[in-house]
């Protein structure tokens, strides 16, 4: 009965069977199941999120799904798993496959010099006989900083990003370039200090695209989204189907407001665009050594060095989240060390795509409302250990 019970988890509970070998089993998952929903719905209710869509995966295989609340608030179009949003920063796990792909054609190393490969020279004015490689681009140890306000100000609302990646990233560097300053940098010598950089993660995606000769949307249709069948997934709004596309909202002030939808410049840092059911197959491929139901997007030995710790900070600094301080190639320990993978922040988006330590169990979770920090941490992260909870239960279960 152990399939029963697995096929029974994914139909989220909802449908009448009349197989009476099956209905005690059916009573037990609903007992088991039956929380989780009105905990998801309160914290959604005292917080303002408008919608938000959940999986759990036990075991590399996708257990239980469902969506909750509206993708679109106002016509009353609901938050199912297969809704369509943009993830923010989980986008650079996507980057990073894509990088370790060009390693396996051997098209770039993570070592070499990044001014081998591009068309402009980037040079940290702190340090200038110093090198910077992929490696540290990707493990956020390169000294680049992505400095603000100015990285705030490159959302473009109301569609695409006119700006190309190459120009954006050409103007950063250049010291003749129109938004180039010493501040681009930070003072301490590449590969000795992690501070998270989006700019970074752009311009690794950029050193891909020049190796490749592909841009990242063509080439990781190829080698991501076609092979896990990710149909409805893309990193640009003109990709997607705007039907399937969640309305974004902001809650950060208890007033509820609707965010135009965006584009970044900076796309390989946080423009992929997907469901919780499309990401899950990618979330498993990556903790199943690469492979997803006979579809292997990467070597094994590539995503064991994509998830191995490359620079570990020996203490915290100021400006780093104690939780992130051990990094892969755009992958990480995340809540307080106690789970790998990524997560992703942008304006009416906050997910997560989380697993244990040992792969044994994974939570994706995605709102489409932004909240205050302190409301993030009050309403949305106990939804995740929740979701987690949860997943330790449905793990006992599915062994049984």
């Amino acid at each position: 009965m152990k399939s029963s019970f697995k096929f029974l988890l994914i139909l989220l509970i909802g449908a009448d069977t009349q197989d009476a070998a099956c209905q005690g089993e059916r009573n037990s998952v609903r007992e088991i199941m039956h929380p989780i929903d009105s905990f998801i719905e309160k914290k959604m209710g005292e917080s303002g999120m408008v919608g938000v869509g959940a999986a759990i995966i036990i075991n590399k295989e996708l257990t239980w799904i469902k969506g909750y609340g509206f993708a679109d608030k106002e016509n009353r179009v609901p938050f199912t798993p297969n809704t369509v949003m943009n993830v923010g920063s989980i986008t650079k796990t996507f980057t990073g496959v894509c990088l370790m792909r060009a390693i396996e054609e051997k098209r770039v190393a993570l070592d070499e010099d990044i001014n081998n490969y591009l068309p402009f020279k980037v040079i940290n004015p702190f340090f200038p006989n110093e090198k910077i490689t992929l490696r540290q681009l990707a493990t956020h140890t390169s000294s680049i900083s992505d400095r603000y306000p100015f990285y705030s100000r490159t959302y473009h609302y109301g569609g695409d990003s006119p700006e190309q990646l190459g120009d954006f990233l050409r103007n950063y560097f250049e010291p003749s370039g129109k938004n180039y300053a010493k501040d681009n940098f930070i003072n301490n010598k590449p590969g000795t200090y992690r501070q998270y950089s989006n700019i970074a993660a752009g311009l690794a995606g950029y050193i891909v695209e020049i190796a490749t000769g592909k841009k990242l949307n063509e080439y990781s249709k190829k080698y991501i989204f076609d092979p896990l069948k990710m149909g409805n997934s893309g990193w640009f709004l003109s990709e997607i189907d705007l039907k399937n596309h969640s309305k974004l909202y902001s809650n950060e002030t208890d007033t509820l407001k609707q965010i135009p939808l965006y584009g970044i410049p900076t796309y390989p840092d946080g423009g992929v665009r997907t469901s919780v059911s499309e990401l899950a197959r990618f979330f498993i491929a990556l903790l199943n050594e690469g492979s997803y139901e006979g579809a292997r997007i990467l070597k094994k030995e590539s995503v064991n060095e994509m998830q191995r710790f490359q620079f570990t900070a020996s203490s915290k600094p100021d400006n780093v989240d104690i939780a992130e301080l051990n990094s892969g190639i755009f992958w990480a320990t995340k809540r307080n060390v106690s789970n790998i993978g990524h997560s992703g922040s942008d304006p009416g988006v906050k997910t997560e795509m989380l697993s244990d330590l040992s792969k044994d169990i994974g939570v994706i979770l995605f709102t489409n409302t932004s909240l205050s920090d302190k409301e993030t941490f009050k309403h949305y992260f106990p939804i995740f250990d929740e979701l987690f909870r949860y997943g330790t239960i449905l793990k006992v279960a599915n062994d049984r």
